[in-house]
């Protein structure tokens, strides 16, 4: 089956697409940059990570010539603009109560927690997430790698579920504190590893401190989105450095700003009501895929 998948995409790679009909080269870049798009904003906030299913689709599709990792790191600037414009009236409620609370020394002010909570959630995420891929570029171990994608999927699974199953969900949004943020902003620091997520490490440590269901969701995606738009920047500058990449790059941003936005909304809507327990059975599936492909040597 994987054979047959992979013969019928390999003719949609740019290298193979011919030069001499502009036309047809125009409808494969257009074709590959919403199928991108569409992965990585589904996937960016659920929490089964975009990462490691935008690695797999291109292998599986063949268009690894086209999309280096530089390129998928890419397309998640679309991602950064959607949680921007979903959030925008968050954001702006922190923003303008830590400055208010800044001016009058109210250090007790909610917006002002959060602020704080935020800012010093995301030093953990880039520091610690940056020496862990040190380390693990030091040691030979590529972050593209199936086998650690797979390895990765089934610890935050067990450990999504473990939350799931031992978390109080007692806590709302308005009784955020400053140690959630530094806490929670801990849980990303392995999420630059493909296979961990970045929505899925800070849910499960949002569920492992108390927040209801939907409250560690919507606290992720605010917390996690300076690391997202840090992220991006670091590591998708490089990616329209190949003039080829222009088209294909745009499509996939404005495809993942559609499905990322759609996204967010569905899960917050769905976790109001229902469990994560679909996200923990659903990642150690991928999980045994992935061993089942490099057993058989398909990955």
């Amino acid at each position: 089956m994987f054979h047959s998948i992979h013969a019928l995409s390999t003719p949609l790679t740019l290298a193979q697409t011919s030069i001499a009909d502009p036309e047809a080269r125009s409808l494969v870049v257009i074709f590959q940059g919403i199928v991108m798009g569409l992965v990585q904003g589904i996937t960016e906030f659920l929490p089964i990570s975009s990462t490691a299913h935008l690695i797999i689709f291109r292998d599986i599709l063949g268009w690894k010539a086209t999309w280096s990792k530089e390129a998928i790191d890419g397309i998640q600037f679309g991602s950064v603009i959607a949680v921007l414009a979903y959030f925008w009236k968050d954001f702006n409620f922190i923003l303008k109560g830590a400055w208010a609370a800044f001016r009058s020394g109210n250090w007790q002010r909610e917006e002002w927690k959060m602020f704080v909570g935020i800012a010093i959630g995301t030093v953990p995420a880039l520091l610690g997430g940056l020496l862990l891929k040190m380390i693990l570029k030091k040691q030979g171990i590529t972050l593209e790698s199936p086998a650690l994608i797979a390895a990765m999927s089934v610890v935050m699974s067990l450990l999504l579920g473990l939350a799931e199953k031992i978390g109080s969900r007692s806590r709302e949004f308005n009784q955020l504190q400053v140690s959630d943020g530094v806490l929670v902003g801990l849980g990303q620091m392995i999420a630059l590893l493909p296979g961990a997520s970045r929505s899925g490490s800070t849910l499960t440590a949002g569920l492992f401190l108390g927040l209801e269901r939907a409250t560690a969701a919507r606290f992720s995606f605010l917390l996690g989105f300076p690391t997202l738009a840090i992220a991006t920047l670091v590591q998708g500058k490089d990616a329209l450095k190949e003039t080829p990449m222009a088209l294909p790059l745009i499509v996939g941003v404005i495809s993942t700003i559609i499905f990322s936005y759609l996204s967010i909304a569905w899960l917050l809507k769905f976790l109001q009501n229902q469990s994560t327990w679909v996200f923990v059975w659903y990642r150690l599936g991928f999980a045994a895929f992935l061993f089942a492909a490099i057993a058989g040597k398909l990955l």
